[in-house]
């Protein structure tokens, strides 16, 4: 409880705010408001750390904010989550949102292995390509206890990869005369992160964003099976050596604010509009969070690490975009 006393721990939270609060300037940016304030955020606090290292005075406050604002962040995360909206969609919807679950785990840890890639690694960037990005890692990190520089570089790597990927996709859809109904499902189901997916889906109008967005709600419903199934089968194998997986009970926190949100907008006792301002303190938070973990990453050390990763995830999402392809 000292920690909160100290002068430094509310300056270790300050610099991370400003650091967020650029990032949100920067994405205002014609270029950079493609890319989005969440990885310009990453991206900004890993320049900061390797120009002029870690702020070990500030530790306390930076930790805060990787951890407890991450959590925070995943919680208010579930307002994004309409139940009813995939309920009504019916199980096929589900069944493919599982399909790309499954499929991304098996492909990344396949791919992985044979490159030698580090197992909690892989899980870090399966969750985040399979489920809804940086939310997903920040969910898996928990169960994991997974370095901060982990989990940043996954982040990372996904945020900007997907952004890519979201930024090609429409001239692909062209290119193969897909329709707009497809397309958002298509990209629904393969891009990493909710904001991608929308920055992709909207592309061809609503036509194309409503499927889009409901394709990615189906994944992101899947974050709380996936998070328990995970708890048991690492419980299960760490038996022996009487190690348990911690369980992350802010994914309840999650599931609640979902429910609430979506029993709320279905009987009109709160508006979209404010669902949106809540969906958007979600990704401030979420952003600062990035800010704190892109401490943690040396890139020095990054050189040599991060290659094999990269790699792993390039094949994995090519893998998965045509998987859903196909599936559709």
């Amino acid at each position: 409880m000292t920690m909160y006393k100290t002068a430094e721990f509310y300056i270790g939270i300050l610099l991370v705010l400003g650091i967020t609060a650029m990032a949100y300037t920067l994405s205002l940016l014609p270029l950079l408001s493609f890319i989005g304030p969440l990885a310009i955020a990453i991206s900004i606090s890993i320049l900061y750390r390797n120009i002029f290292q870690y702020p070990e005075k500030f530790r306390s406050g930076i930790q805060f904010s990787s951890k407890i604002i991450l959590r925070l962040a995943i919680i208010l995360y579930g307002i994004r989550l309409n139940i009813k909206m995939i309920v009504d969609e019916g199980l096929p919807l589900l069944f493919r949102a599982a399909l790309v679950v499954l499929f991304t785990i098996f492909m990344m840890f396949m791919i992985g292995k044979i490159l030698g890639v580090d197992q909690k690694l892989l899980l870090l960037l399966a969750s985040g390509t399979g489920i809804c990005g940086a939310a997903a890692i920040g969910a898996v990190s928990s169960i994991l206890d997974s370095d901060e520089e982990d989990t940043a570089l996954a982040i990372g790597m996904i945020a900007c990869l997907g952004t890519i990927f979201a930024l090609v996709a429409p001239l692909i859809a062209t290119i193969t005369d897909m329709t707009p109904d497809v397309y958002g499902q298509w990209v629904g189901l393969s891009l990493h992160e909710i904001a991608q997916a929308l920055l992709a889906g909207s592309s061809f109008g609503n036509e194309s964003l409503t499927p889009a967005i409901l394709s990615k709600l189906s994944r992101v419903l899947l974050l709380f099976p996936v998070t328990i199934l995970l708890v048991m089968i690492l419980s299960f194998s760490n038996n022996k050596s009487k190690k348990k997986a911690s369980f992350p009970y802010f994914i309840l926190g999650f599931i609640a604010v979902s429910i609430i949100g979506t029993i709320c907008l279905h009987n009109n006792w709160m508006t979209f509009s404010f669902q949106g301002r809540v969906a958007q303190v979600a990704t401030f938070l979420l952003t600062a969070a990035m800010a704190a973990l892109g401490m943690s990453v040396d890139l020095k050390k990054m050189r040599k690490d991060s290659l094999k990763p990269i790699f792993t995830l390039l094949l994995t999402s090519i893998a998965l975009s045509l998987f859903v392809w196909f599936i559709l």
